[in-house]
């Protein structure tokens, strides 16, 4: 009866073993991750799945070759790892910091006024849904150069989170820091720079940390379809050869850098929160 009811409640068993809930969940994860990794050997031993698909060791064994050695270069098309993520970091930082310049500038504008927010929604409304993907053909057109597209399309696409955070934190500042600010007699640049930017931090920070998760995502399928470096190539280029432990690899590399630009933008809004919640 206790070894069944291990296995049927393995979270009220390991909290009566470990008491501290952060060990708790790492010995889940890696009790998860076992699972899928004995299943997934499993099924591909046994035939499972299509003769493309590898078996997990295989896999992992081709994961540390790749990862222990991320820098090499034996020419164009035979870079490592390390160098596609560099590539696509440095196209994700230009686009990111280009549509960032726009999209707080403008949200400001926006939330100080009650008839620009309303005049401006329909153009968010309208283009916030566009897929990624829809632009790439119109960058094309416009600058002909798949570099400059790439990063066109990052910077679309990363602007509508960030403003829509930043209209939302600017028209929502608490009224009594503004009547105060009045009643010092601060000018209405000081009160934005001192009152309302501080206040409507959390929220522009937060907009922002949507912006890069959504510019990382955006980058691979913008490099999948322009060429060239990155991360988005090395996916396309690595199912040319057939290659799906690398395929596998670069889906690894690409969900951990995302992991640490959110943690980082994270530690940012946390930061900027003295403590208050945002809701994200």
């Amino acid at each position: 009866m206790k070894s069944k009811s291990r296995l049927t409640n393995p979270t009220k068993w390991l909290a009566k073993v470990l008491p501290n809930q952060d060990l708790q969940a790492f010995v889940l994860f890696l009790g998860s991750l076992l699972l899928f990794l004995g299943l997934w050997e499993l099924g591909a031993q046994a035939g499972w799945f299509a003769k493309l698909m590898p078996s997990a060791s295989r896999t992992l064994i081709d994961l540390w070759g790749w990862f222990s050695d991320p820098f090499y270069d034996a020419g164009p098309n035979d870079k490592g790892i390390g160098w596609h993520l560099l590539s696509s970091l440095r196209r994700v930082a230009i686009g990111f910091t280009m549509g960032s310049l726009v999209a707080i500038p403008l949200g400001i504008a926006v939330g100080l006024s009650a008839v620009a927010s309303k005049a401006i929604d329909p153009y968010i409304q309208l283009l916030k849904p566009v897929s990624p993907l829809a632009w790439l053909p119109l960058g094309l057109g416009l600058f002909k150069d798949s570099e400059l597209t790439a990063i066109f399309v990052i910077a679309i696409t990363s602007v509508w989170p960030t403003l829509v955070n930043t209209k939302f934190g600017v028209s929502n500042v608490n009224s009594d820091y503004l009547d105060v600010a009045r009643m010092l007699g601060a000018s209405r640049w000081r009160t934005i720079v001192k009152v309302i930017l501080p206040a409507a931090a959390p929220y522009i920070v937060s907009g922002l940390r949507i912006s890069i998760g959504i510019s990382w995502l955006v980058i691979v399928a913008a490099e999948i379809l322009v060429g060239g470096t990155g991360v988005g190539y090395f996916v396309w280029n690595e199912w040319n050869n057939l290659s799906i432990t690398s395929i596998l690899t670069a889906i690894v590399a690409i969900g951990l850098v995302g992991i640490v630009l959110d943690r980082a933008f994270g530690l940012l809004q946390s930061f900027v929160s003295f403590g208050r919640q945002t809701g994200s």
